[in-house]
């Protein structure tokens, strides 16, 4: 039982960092079809910021000023590089944000080194929100949760609701009718990779603190987002919510199981002829827990081409 409750809340805890940084890409991916390979560095580039502005100006003004700065380079990057590509296709684009992946990955080795930075929690938030089975539970996942689900609140409230968010659907779907509207197109691409890169900056700003602040932090994550965004479905906010959280439990669960074929054949009598065997026959669960993800994609992929709640074109 213990096992059960824990990996839950873990798995629902990963799915929702997962989902802050693979909400911006959802954004571009879907409205710009931008195929962003660096936005997992600006995952790392707003954990690296909130580390140092944490130093200068304490932990809560960091968490609120990274993402800004983030997003602002966001904006130039959208502005002076991948505007200027836009109309060659996806090859460039691919071609040029791989290539900003490496340079911010150097940059950061560059001032920071390659070991892991001391980016830390407040001690104020340094406690246990409960006790299970004897376990103590950290308030801070709690609160890496909390902000994930505040952030697709506002999201989802400011693009279903407000006016900025019908001009943003309607630059989506109709680029050249709102644009004779008098809406500046070129403008509200720029605004939506900014605010992408935003809150992944404000995954890494949170999440930075709770888990380690490294130079390999983007590659760690940056495959795992683009299967996040193709699961949901292209474009889809909702879609992308409810892929982060069956990747996050699918994978917390699978850590913790030991269990191989042989173990089934256990079942029947058969387990030493089977792990006699080797290989496959003896391969744990957990062994294979990385490529939980792209098993789950490939599965969605077969039944619904277009992700769980992607639109069929």
């Amino acid at each position: 039982m213990e096992f059960a409750i824990i990996s839950a809340l873990n798995g629902v805890i990963y799915g929702l960092l997962l989902f802050m940084v693979s909400a911006g890409l959802t954004l571009i991916f879907g409205m710009m079809g931008v195929l962003n390979f660096a936005h997992a560095s600006f995952y790392m580039l707003g954990a690296y910021v909130a580390y140092t502005l944490s130093s200068l100006v304490g932990f809560w003004a960091g968490l609120l000023v990274a993402p800004l700065v983030v997003g602002l380079v966001g904006l130039l990057v959208e502005r002076y590089l991948l505007r200027r590509i836009h109309a060659f296709g996806h090859a460039h684009e691919l071609l040029l944000t791989f290539g900003l992946a490496l340079i911010f990955e150097e940059l950061v080795k560059l001032f920071y080194g390659d070991f892991p930075v001391n980016y830390q929690m407040p001690d104020n938030l340094r406690f246990a929100a409960f006790t299970v089975f004897g376990t103590d539970y950290p308030f801070y996942r709690l609160f890496i949760g909390g902000v994930a689900l505040a952030m697709f609140l506002v999201l989802y409230l400011l693009l279903s609701r407000t006016r900025i968010g019908i001009v943003v659907r309607a630059a989506e779907r109709l680029p050249s009718m709102a644009e004779a509207l008098g809406h500046n197109i070129p403008l509200v691409f720029m605004s939506v990779f900014g605010a992408g890169a935003a809150l992944a900056g404000l995954g890494g700003a949170v999440a930075g603190a709770f888990f380690p602040t490294n130079p390999n932090m983007a590659l760690e994550l940056g495959v795992i987002v683009f299967v996040v965004v193709v699961v949901g479905g292209l474009g889809s906010l909702k879609g992308s919510l409810v892929a982060s959280l069956l990747i996050g439990l699918f994978s917390s669960f699978a850590v913790g199981i030991d269990w191989s074929l042989a173990s089934l054949f256990d079942l029947v009598g058969l387990g030493p002829w089977a792990r006699s065997l080797g290989g496959l026959m003896t391969m744990t669960v957990s062994s294979i827990s990385g490529t939980i993800p792209f098993v789950l994609m490939l599965v969605v992929l077969l039944v619904r081409p277009a992700g769980l709640m992607g639109e069929r074109s």
